[in-house]
Parts: structure tokens; sequence; C-alpha cells
């Protein structure tokens, strides 16, 4: 019994390993991009396109998070970075909601695999549903602060 449980630790320690190292270029990736972001785009950027409206910053990040491409991980980072600059939660709260639920870049191949009908009702539907999650989101966040 006690054999069983080492190797079955040791697998799962190799696993972890191999994640670990499966991952690392994503991690490296990110904090690239990171860096990037801290180093070329600047406060004054960011207030010309975020202008703390809450209906446009909602907008705009909604629409940024849409053309937006790569794994959901990268738009949790660079959310943080943006509230750090001084985005409103509106904005970064629709940012990645819709990187994660919207994709204009994967939308002919969805519409090839499931029909255009049918990836035109998901992303409209939600479209509507990242704006909505939003504002209930940050109305909620507000309440309880």
């Amino acid at each position: 019994m006690s054999g069983e449980k080492s190797v079955s630790f040791s697998g799962n320690l190799k696993q972890a390993a191999f994640s670990i190292l499966y991952m690392m270029p994503m991690i490296l990736a990110i904090i690239g991009l990171v860096g990037l972001f801290q180093s070329y785009i600047t406060e004054e950027m960011l207030a010309s396109v975020f202008n703390g409206n809450a209906v446009h910053d909602t907008l705009v990040g909604t629409l940024a998070g849409m053309v937006a491409v790569g794994q959901a991980i990268v738009s949790y980072i660079l959310g943080g970075e943006l509230l750090k600059e001084g985005v409103s939660l509106y904005a970064v709260t629709a940012f990645v909601l819709a990187w994660v639920t919207l994709g204009v870049v994967q939308l002919p191949m969805e519409a090839s695999v499931l029909g255009i009908r049918f990836t035109w009702r998901r992303n409209l539907l939600a479209f509507f549903s990242t704006i909505l999650v939003s504002v209930i989101t940050v109305k909620l966040l507000e309440l309880w602060r």
C-alpha cells in the first residue's frame, strides 16, 4: 500500500514538473508583454482612450477585448496593469470578459464548425452579456466596498 502512494506521488510530481515546463514559454511571453505594455503605453495614451465615463469605458473595453487574441491568463494580467494605470474597473471588467467570451479572429473557424447563424447569435449574446455583466459586477463591488 505504501509503495502505491509513493509511485502515485512521484507520478504527480513529474506531471506537475512537465506542466510547469509546458507553461514556461507562455509565462515568459506574459512577462515580456507586460514589460512592453509598461514601456510603450503611457498614462496619457490610456487617458485618451478611457475617459472615465462608465458607458464609454465599458464599450471600449469590450471592443478591445473582442479583438484581442491569446490565453485568458494574459487578459487577467493586462487587466491588472490597466487598473494600476488608472483605467476604470468598467473598462477592465469588460475587457477581460470580452477577451474570454468574444473573438473576432476566431469567427470564420467557429462559423465553419458551428454554422454562421449560431456563431452570430452567440457572439451578439456574448457582446451584450459582457456589457451587462461588467456593469453589474462593478455596481456590486461598489456596494460591498
